[in-house]
């Protein structure tokens, strides 16, 4: 499946920003599932990339000169091969098993991990996981904001993309088996789920697995991965300070789509 992808981000300020920092993970990386054809950033100005501790792309944007706005945008095109169900990874899985701020663990969330698996750690527990997670707390936008934690959305039984990973990434942490957070893309022709989305990625034994608790999908047949990390925060496309700017209002549009086959070729 080739994807086409554009993702616009606004910030617009009531006073005037004397400097900001942006960290950027708004570019992907070809890896077994996922070959990028092209990929572009347009930015206030040019930015070198570096890679973060996860492997991440990231790209760190500096203003230093007042502004009352700052426009960014990613755009490509991406073939993914939907007959893969596992990524391998030379690099060890084990820095996965600890836990972070938005993915501690409480024993309401570990009695439901035990619950769910019981003495499995396979990936039909994790599936088993993942539906239990999805039927628990209901997809409910505005109902949480990017610092809650999975044990306070685990409580409230509701939350998004974001709440759904944090509690998946608590519980397979809480038996033993590393997870991680995932930011990127989804395609999808329902629009009550932003095309910007979060899953989780459970490492098995011979590599990792993808576990979107939001879509009860353990294959990311329609997934492009942009970023990795222990929870949001880590991997988040967009993340950044500021000195001076008020009142900050953000407009963010993705748009991703299936291209035809004649486009394919």
């Amino acid at each position: 499946m080739r994807l086409s992808i554009r993702h616009d981000t606004t910030y617009h300020y009531s006073n005037d920003v004397c400097m900001s920092i942006q960290l950027l993970r708004l570019t992907p990386k070809s890896s077994e599932r996922q070959q990028i054809l092209e990929w572009h950033l347009d930015l206030p100005r040019p930015v070198g990339s570096q890679l973060d501790p996860y492997g991440n792309v990231l790209h760190l944007l500096t203003i230093d000169e007042p502004h009352d706005a700052l426009m960014l945008s990613a755009h490509g095109d991406v073939d993914i091969d939907q007959t893969l169900e596992v990524e391998h990874d030379t690099q060890s899985a084990l820095p996965f098993l600890r836990s972070s701020k938005l993915t501690a663990i409480d024993d309401a969330l570990r009695g439901f991990a035990i619950r769910h698996c019981g003495a499995r750690r396979d990936r039909t527990a994790l599936i088993d996981l993942m539906n239990g997670l999805a039927d628990h707390i209901a997809y409910t936008p505005g109902a949480t904001a990017v610092d809650t934690v999975a044990a306070e959305a685990f409580a409230n039984r509701a939350g998004v993309c974001q709440d759904h990973t944090h509690a998946f990434l608590a519980c397979a942490r809480s038996l033993g088996i590393p997870a991680r957070y995932v930011s990127g893309y989804l395609c999808t022709e329902d629009e009550s789920h932003l095309a910007s989305h979060a899953w989780a990625e459970a490492w098995l034994g011979d590599g990792w697995y993808s576990f979107d608790v939001t879509n009860r999908l353990a294959r990311p047949e329609r997934h492009l991965k942009l970023a990795v990390g222990h929870d949001y925060l880590d991997a988040c496309p967009v993340r950044g300070m500021r000195r001076g700017g008020g009142a900050e209002s953000m407009l963010a549009r993705v748009q991703v789509s299936s291209l035809p086959q004649a486009q394919q070729q």
